[in-house]
Formats: structure tokens, sequence, C-alpha cells
């Protein structure tokens, strides 16, 4: 079930708080039931019958990178060689053979939307936040309004979805657009939960770092052997780190702490600084996001993209909140902590700040050279 460090860190919680130990059931229950669901299925799939659609999603080993789709739509510049904010930039060469110059004007980045598409949710146990008999027509929806991404939440008895629903999103989003991502959220704790995932024809999978504990890397690893991109959830500086060690490049920050059963609103603004500027490394925020101006300050901390639930679905103002997230210039990520609120910047400006960052740091952020 949980790793030790996980009964440790609980157990110290709950010396902390005898008289309130219902705040952490919830974690427990839902992943001890998560492992006997995944028992009893396994038994229909059984390791041993080389035919099974799973076992050969488990089995497989890809070699290429593959559509990278969930990367590519979580950072829209991601795939634009023209655009120096994107990892697969290729400027000119100066004729000293030096790297590309850095051109401001052209450097700025737009914010993903990604849709979280559940009719309940692990923080409001008990709650309906959002009633529908067909997910595939609300995330068709969804992206139809611009989002880059939307997120199909499996658990039947936390979020109020399953695998038949991931199918039918996969089927409608592909109908609609060729670039938009479809992720799987699930209280992952097998493998051949990931072998659904593949099987099913989505993008990318959910990892929860406060779920799968030391069993992370076993986890992030299977799924690059599987051709299925994944996106780490953490909550804590430790969570981080050990996210970053593990090579992890794509990261669900939340300011939901789903060991304790507490939000803490500016958790993920806080974290924002452990992350390197624009990168190989995607961050998005998720966790009580209900207001373009929550979504702009954590995009202006330097997140690719944020992560709306049920402030958008059903909610006349979606087309406005989605453009207004989307639409609107953002400054590069090197200089998000500098205090600008404004995100509509002249090159002029911004190139002042850069000059007035390289004045006050040891290490300039950009060299003479590329300025």
């Amino acid at each position: 079930f949980l790793s030790i460090y996980h009964c440790r860190r609980l157990g110290s919680k709950l010396d902390q708080y005898p008289s309130d130990m219902s705040r952490y059931e919830d974690i427990f229950r839902a992943t001890q039931r998560k492992h006997y669901e995944m028992k009893q299925f396994k038994k229909q799939h059984p390791p041993s019958d080389t035919s099974d659609p799973l076992n050969i999603a488990m089995g497989y080993n890809e070699e290429s990178l593959g559509k990278m789709r969930m990367a590519k739509a979580l950072r829209r510049v991601h795939d634009d060689p023209n655009n120096p904010a994107g990892i697969n930039y290729k400027g000119e060469q100066s004729e000293k053979g030096k790297p590309p110059q850095y051109d401001p004007a052209s450097a700025c980045r737009r914010g993903a939307f990604v849709v979280d598409i559940k009719r309940k949710s692990w923080s409001r146990p008990g709650k309906i936040l959002c009633n529908f008999d067909d997910a595939g027509l609300v995330a068709e929806a969804m992206v139809s309004l611009g989002a880059d991404a939307v997120i199909v939440n499996l658990d039947y008895d936390i979020y109020g979805g399953d695998i038949t629903e991931l199918k039918a999103v996969v089927k409608a989003v592909r109908k609609v657009s060729p670039t938009a991502a479809v992720i799987m959220k699930d209280i992952i704790v097998d493998k051949i939960q990931l072998a659904l995932a593949k099987d099913a024809g989505c993008d990318g999978v959910i990892l929860m770092a406060s779920v799968l504990g030391e069993n992370l890397e076993s986890f992030v690893n299977q799924c690059s052997i599987m051709g299925l991109e994944m996106l780490v959830e953490v909550h804590t500086p430790n969570e981080v780190d050990a996210a970053l060690d593990m090579l992890v490049t794509n990261f669900l920050v939340s300011n939901y702490d789903r060991l304790n059963g507490e939000y803490h609103p500016y958790q993920a603004e806080k974290l924002a600084g452990m992350f390197p500027g624009t990168g190989p490394l995607i961050t998005i925020a998720t966790g009580g996001i209900e207001s373009p101006d929550q979504a702009r300050a954590l995009l202006r901390a330097g997140y690719d993209g944020v992560v709306v639930g049920k402030a958008v679905m059903g909610n006349a103002d979606a087309p406005k909140f989605i453009s207004m997230i989307r639409d609107r210039e953002l400054l590069p990520a090197q200089v998000g902590d500098l205090g600008v609120d404004d995100l509509d910047i002249e090159t002029a400006d911004l190139e002042e700040l850069i000059r007035q960052q390289n004045e006050d740091s040891e290490e300039p952020l950009y060299s003479d050279e590329n300025s």
C-alpha cells in the first residue's frame, strides 16, 4: 500500500492530532481500495496471457519519442522552431558559430488552458461539482472553446468517472482537434493502469507523488518505456526535489495536500521558484483556480499553464475565461519574478528589465554576447 515514508509521515501527524483521524483516512482508504480493484482486475488479464492487449501494451518498448502531443499542448511554444522560448528553437548561427541570439521581441509565452473534467473532487468529498451525462461532449465543447488539453478523471468513488469515459473523450477530442491532449487521472497504484491508458489512446497520465512515494521512479520509467507521457503531481519541496532527481520533465504543481487533506491556495506560487525558467521542464499549476486573476498570477510566476475545473464547465463565461488566459502574451519565465503586473509589455521595457536583472545578478540571465 503506501510507502514506509508515507506511513512515518502520517504517523507523526496522527500523534499530533489523535482526535481527528478521519482527515487522514481518505488517502489510505482510496489507495487500499484501488489496490484491491486492480488485484481483481488483473485476474481477468493474467500476465501469462501474451495475447492480451493490456499485457502487450505493458511489454511494448517504444523506441521513438512519439508525437509528444501532451508536451506540445502544455507549452504552446514547444514546437515553434522560430520562438526562442521553445526547446526546438533553431535560430540562425552567428558568424563565429556561436549559439542563436536571444530576441526579447519574440520570446514571449502564451499560457496553456487545461480543463479538469470531473463530477466530484477528492478535496470535496460527497459534493457534486458538475452534473453531466457524456464526458465526450463536455471535452469536445471545451476543446472547441480553446482548451489545450483535458484531464479525464476515472475513479468512480472519488471523481465519478470510469475507463469508458476516457475512450469517449479521446474519440471526441480527436474529432475536433489534432493538437489538444487527453490526460488520464486516476489513483494510479499498479502499472496495469498505465496499460489501460495506453490502450485507450490517451496522450498522458498523472502520477501522484503523494500516492506512489518511493515507487514513483519505477512508474516514471515504465511510462518512458511504453512511450506514454506523464505529469507528476507534486505539492511539497521534497516531492519536487525527488522528481527532479528522477529527471522528470513535466510537473503538475498542486495547491492541495492529499496526505493531510489540506488546501493551501498559494503553494504552487511559492514552489514556482524551484523550477528553472524556459527550458526542458514544463510546469502546470492546479488546485482551486477559479478566476482569471488567480490564473494570471500563476502564469506570471512562470507556470506554462493552469488547470481549471468547475469554474468553466457549464459556465456561460467559459469562453471569456479561456481566451483571457490563452490570448495574452506572457513575459519569458526567466523574468517572471521581477514584480511586473502588466503582462502586455513593450519590447523596450522587456529589454530594460533584462538589463536590470543582469546588473543585480551574479550570473546574468543572458550574456553580453547574446543581448
